[in-house]
């Protein structure tokens, strides 16, 4: 088992969003950085932990825990020239990105990201590393553990 956070915007999906479907699942798409998008499509498995992060808002911070369900298909939204992550290159033979589903299993309080900094066990995590910009990185497990601790 391999644990990842990801980065959603609040206002486009949130963890309130992926909560208020318990049984069902969101589709992680719009993803446009190959390395993340590398990560999506070779590493991620079915039932990997997912530390759900909201980016791009007043607070960021891990807000919720999640997992992945099923493994990496093709980003529709590359697809449809309407959408702001349509990829005129790709084609439905060779597409270029991927969409990974995660079901949501905790809304927790918000650990910002200000508070992750304080906690030595946290120090080598890659969000927390200057200019880090990555929408989804491998997070440890004793990283994994020590939030997981803290959240409870």
């Amino acid at each position: 088992m391999q644990y990842w956070l990801m980065k959603s915007e609040p206002d486009e999906v949130s963890i309130d969003d992926v909560m208020a479907s318990p049984n069902e699942t969101t589709a992680w798409f719009g993803v446009r950085n190959y390395q993340a998008r590398n990560f999506m499509r070779d590493q991620m498995q079915d039932g990997d932990g997912v530390l759900f992060y909201h980016s791009s808002c007043p607070e960021p911070g891990i807000a919720g825990l999640a997992q992945i369900v099923g493994g990496p298909y093709p980003d529709a939204s590359q697809f449809d020239s309407k959408s702001k992550y349509y990829d005129a290159k790709a084609t439905q033979e060779q597409p270029r990105w991927v969409s990974i589903d995660v079901q949501g299993t905790q809304k927790t309080r918000l650990l910002s990201l200000a508070e992750m900094r304080t906690i030595p066990a946290l120090e080598d995590m890659i969000v927390l590393q200057k200019g880090s910009r990555l929408s989804i990185t491998p997070v440890t497990p004793a990283q994994w553990k020590a939030i997981v601790k803290l959240l409870k």
